[in-house]
């Protein structure tokens, strides 16, 4: 039988219900401790439904969920990161704002993609795989706006990676020690690590241009 207009516009949201409840238990909970019917209570899905999307069943639907995370925050890391924006600035306030946002939360927001990618990366080739590629695009989001403003790509690389362990970091001390502080200093190094990698970058092509001249 033909799916009819309303069936195809059910399973997608179904799906995405199931992708999302997915990613906000298992990055509080952990992959292991969250069971399936918890995910398909919060997603208001009958049990059948997560086979009939996710055939590999909580495998699939991890894959799933680290793929849909890190989307969603490489496109909240270009809003903090627009084209164009001073990148220290921009550095700065994202230290800033995941402080608040965990204030604000209680400390009980996390990342949607370490605290599984933590609990599977030695056990799960298909979600390490994930994480990996969720990793990435966000470490190539920042490289990107690193390169406009001014710096080598070699260099960018390295000032993204930078960047990126210090926030993943202090994301995980704050929320252990209860507090925003760890966040606030990880926050200073970030902003000093972005300010010297646009340092050399204008210190490199000064150097260049007086040898070529």
């Amino acid at each position: 039988m033909s799916p009819t207009p309303s069936t195809l516009g059910k399973r997608p949201e179904t799906r995405d219900r199931l992708v999302e409840s997915a990613v906000d238990l298992f990055s509080r909970q952990g992959f292991g401790a969250t069971g399936i019917k918890a995910v398909l209570t919060a997603a208001e899905a009958p049990y059948g439904s997560l086979y009939h999307f996710f055939p590999g069943g909580k495998q699939e639907l991890g894959a799933a969920a680290l793929t849909h995370g890190g989307k969603r925050y490489r496109e909240l890391l270009e809003s903090v990161y627009p084209p164009g924006a001073d990148v220290v600035e921009a550095t700065a306030n994202s230290f800033v704002q995941a402080a608040e946002l965990l204030e604000n939360t209680d400390y009980g927001y996390a990342c949607p993609i370490a605290t599984i990618a933590l609990e599977v990366a030695n056990n799960d080739e298909l979600m390490r795989e994930a994480a990996a590629a969720a990793f990435e695009s966000w470490l190539e989001v920042l490289g990107q706006r690193f390169i406009a403003a001014g710096m080598s790509a070699e260099r960018a690389r390295e000032v993204a990676v930078e960047v990126f362990c210090l926030i993943e970091g202090a994301v995980l001390l704050s929320r252990t020690v209860r507090s925003s502080a760890p966040l606030h200093t990880a926050g200073r190094a970030a902003t000093n690590a972005v300010a010297a990698g646009l340092a050399a970058g204008r210190y490199d092509r000064s150097g260049r241009g007086d040898a070529e001249s």
